[in-house]
């Protein structure tokens, strides 16, 4: 027998041992029995695995936003997800943010920001693993309506986002009528009014440095049918919002029956306030219902 035999028949075995692993690990994503999905064993005790914590951003801020928030939960044992949210359209942007709630095992704690709240009342319809909602400085739109017409400015004035103070940038979009579409940015000078006023202002400076823009299309685009009238909801009302007002906040959440907790915050609370985020989240998290 040759070398080279010898060497062929050292490696078939090694190969049929590596396949047999990528076949175990492809099996577990495919039938849900990854470690998030199921039961630790600790001493031949059972210990029920925490949910999943699912963030996503909303317009002007991106995942790091989060960041304050995925250490402590992560530290305290929470597995933790930062979904990217496009910003493109409303219909697109949920879709996005579903696909990665299927790919979730176990039980789900879905949190939006801003614009990322009118995301995750759409995201979470028709996901059953998905066990709450948690709505952070958020809009909570009904069917029909958008997060331009969801608030009366005349009935909940304050916000101080406007032509004054943004900046429209046209672009290419495939989900815009004719394929058109606009950005809208905060103006770097406005930023920390508007978004950011309890965050240092060199923090305030990197962030709207950073801000991902907010579609024309997104903005208009109108809600389906809210998945908060199946599932159990929370809120965080930033109480010193200047995008948007605490008095819509606290009229969106109540219609949705949330449960409402309030901050005196920016709207930057994510950033500003990360440990009133964490504690209503793990409230959403503790509960049976």
């Amino acid at each position: 027998m040759t070398s080279r035999s010898r060497h062929a028949r050292r490696l078939i075995p090694a190969l049929a041992a590596a396949a047999l692993v990528l076949t175990s690990v492809t099996a577990a994503h495919a039938t849900g029995t990854g470690t998030a999905a199921t039961t630790g064993m600790t001493a031949g005790r059972t210990t029920a695995v925490k949910p999943t914590i699912v963030f996503v951003h909303g317009a002007f801020a991106d995942s790091s936003g989060w960041n304050a928030e995925i250490a402590t939960l992560r530290r305290l044992g929470y597995p933790v997800v930062a979904a990217p949210d496009e910003l493109r359209g409303l219909t697109s942007d949920a879709d996005y943010v579903r696909s990665i709630l299927t790919t979730v095992s176990g039980p789900v704690v879905l949190v939006g920001h801003s614009y990322g709240g009118a995301v995750i009342t759409n995201a979470a319809r028709g996901v059953p693993n998905v066990k709450a909602l948690v709505y952070v400085g958020a809009f909570v739109p009904d069917q029909g309506e958008s997060i331009a017409t969801v608030l009366d400015p005349a009935k909940y004035p304050g916000s101080l986002l406007g032509p004054a103070t943004t900046v429209a940038r046209p672009f290419p979009n495939p989900a815009a009528p004719g394929g058109t579409d606009i950005d809208v940015y905060i103006k770097e000078d406005s930023f920390r009014a508007v978004f950011a006023a309890d965050v240092p202002a060199s923090t305030a400076a990197v962030m709207a440095a950073t801000q991902r823009p907010l579609s024309l299309t997104a903005q208009n685009e109108p809600s389906g049918e809210p998945a908060w009238k199946t599932i159990p909801s929370w809120s965080l009302i930033t109480l010193d919002d200047k995008a948007i007002p605490a008095a819509g906040q606290r009229f969106m959440s109540a219609r949705a029956h949330a449960r409402i907790r309030t901050v005196h915050s920016s709207h930057a609370v994510m950033v500003s306030h990360p440990d009133a985020v964490v504690a209503i989240v793990r409230d959403a998290a503790d509960s049976r219902g």
